[in-house]
């Protein structure tokens, strides 16, 4: 399996801590999606969409760990029931409001992701496809992330990033 960056993701974020945890907390944080040039014509159409689902590689991840203890809770999880970034391929999805585009630049806002973060892949959010009122949210049922931004905990070159769980 053969997967390259499509681009890099622009923000003004350049440490995990006071990023914020999701899109929804940032408050309007806006950033660059810069798709490399020979790409552009796969931007035809896009124009037309409110919200952009951007895949992304958490390239400053620590080490993979199977059990952490989410952001939004004091029990530890695993991984796959969280959004943590330290999972086996360091893959993170976030929802993102577009702007407006030119040429290869996507200027968004609602960004939680770090400064130069490699883009994988672009797709559009659809509320028909992609939004489900009665959806089940186990231990996040109740939970706020409003105030809530990252700290260190899961990102690379961290002293405590390895032993945090």
């Amino acid at each position: 399996m053969t997967i390259a960056p499509i681009g890099l993701i622009h923000t003004p974020f350049k440490h995990a801590q006071g990023t914020p945890i999701q899109g929804v907390t940032g408050k309007g944080a806006e950033g660059v999606v810069e798709l490399f040039p020979d790409l552009i014509q796969g931007l035809r159409g896009l124009g037309g969409f409110d919200r952009l689902w951007l895949i992304y590689q958490f390239d400053r991840a620590s080490v993979v760990r199977l059990v952490v203890r989410p952001y939004l809770d004091s029990t530890e999880r695993g991984v796959f029931s969280t959004r943590s970034p330290v999972r086996p391929n360091h893959v993170g999805i976030s929802v993102v409001r577009l702007l407006h585009i030119e040429q290869n630049r996507l200027y968004v806002a609602d960004v939680d992701m770090l400064d130069g973060t490699p883009l994988l892949d672009i797709k559009p959010y659809v509320p028909a496809f992609d939004s489900f009122e009665q959806s089940r949210a186990g231990w996040l049922n109740g939970k706020s992330a409003s105030e809530v931004v990252a700290d260190s905990r899961f990102e690379a070159g961290n002293p405590d990033a390895d032993q945090a769980s």
